[in-house]
Formats: structure tokens, sequence, C-alpha cells
């Protein structure tokens, strides 16, 4: 055979060229995730203009930033406190934590799902792209959403006067959820991992 032989790629029937090319009708779904990567920045900055107005004194941004964060104290609060700044900040680490999320859902399931994008030369080619597989992107969703809960969780405590014992409850029972199920995923996948036999 060939090299020209070799290289060319088997034509395909009719029926199965059409089923390989309805993977992309996940295109709109990832432009869609983008435009919500988007609206994330957008809330980001508000967040961060808000906190920054309200270190000079603008009461507008803050009773807006307490508003957003669900604060609530037994005086008025007139200025900015350590637990105020704290729930801002890590709802700011929250927003950049989903922004990840999104990133690795967009690169990593277009890479894995749709069409290779070809950045093996690329400088910034995210370093955990090189290995991405449906099996590897699940645990790595996994890892961040346990991130995710715990900013949720960490934010809930700070604020814990405000909230009922029963919340604080079942945040925690559903965050040690997400925490067994990462682990069972992880354990599943390094189970299955001899299976997949030996690189062709």
């Amino acid at each position: 055979m060939t090299p020209n032989q070799s290289s060319k790629p088997a034509r395909m029937k009719p029926m199965p060229r059409l089923i390989f090319a309805s993977r992309w009708l996940q295109l709109p779904l990832y432009l869609g995730l983008i435009a919500a990567q988007g609206v994330y920045v957008f809330h980001f900055w508000v967040e961060l203009v808000h906190l920054l107005e309200a270190v000079f004194g603008s009461q507008t941004a803050l009773q807006a930033l307490i508003n957003s964060i669900g604060y609530k104290s037994d005086v008025q609060v007139t200025s900015l406190n350590e637990t105020i700044i704290m729930l801002v900040v890590l709802a700011l680490i929250d927003v950049v934590m989903i922004s990840n999320l999104l990133i690795m859902v967009i690169i990593g399931g277009y890479e894995t799902f749709v069409s290779r994008m070809n950045l093996e030369e690329h400088p910034d080619q995210p370093e955990w792209l090189d290995h991405v597989n449906a099996s590897v992107l699940k645990v790595k969703l996994a890892t961040a959403i346990i991130g995710i809960s715990s900013i949720h969780l960490l934010k809930t405590f700070i604020n814990a006067a405000n909230y009922d014992v029963k919340v604080l409850m079942w945040q925690t029972i559903i965050h040690a959820t997400f925490l067994l199920s990462a682990l069972a995923i992880a354990a599943t996948d390094r189970l299955m991992a001899p299976s997949h036999g030996p690189a062709h």
C-alpha cells in the first residue's frame, strides 16, 4: 500500500456520515456556554465595582452588596466590615471557579465530542487537554463542582446566623455527597483503566 493510499480516509456511507455529522448540533450549546461565561464576567465586574465603591463610602453600593450576599445584622450596617468583605470576596471566587468550570466544559467537551482544535503547537494550550477524554473530563468536572460547593458552604458558615440549622445540615450533607460521588467516579475510572488496553 502506497503512502497516498494509506493516508486517504475511507469513504463513509450516507447514513453513518449523517449520524457522525450530527455532532455539530452540539456547537450551539457550546456557543451558549460562551454567552453564559460573558454573563458571569459582567456579574463579576458589577460586584467588584460595588465593593470598590463601598470602600470609598458609597451607601448605595454597600446596600447592593448586602442584598446580593444575603447579609443580615441586628444593627444597621453603615460601612464595610470584615464579614461583608469576606462574603463578597468568596462570591467573587465562586464566580471565577464557575467560570473555570465553564471553560473546562466548553474546551474539553468540544475537543472530545465535536472536533479537534489542533492546539498542540499553541503556547497557551491547557496542560490537561493533552490527555482529555470523557472519563478525565468527568473527574475534572466533579472536582471543580466540589470546589464550588466548598465555597458555597464556607459562605454559609460565615453567615450562619442568617440560616436555619436545617439549611446548614443539608448543605453539609450535599457537599459530602458531591465528595463521595467524585471519589466513586475516580475509583470507577481507575478500575476501568486496564480495560482500555495498550496503545494502538
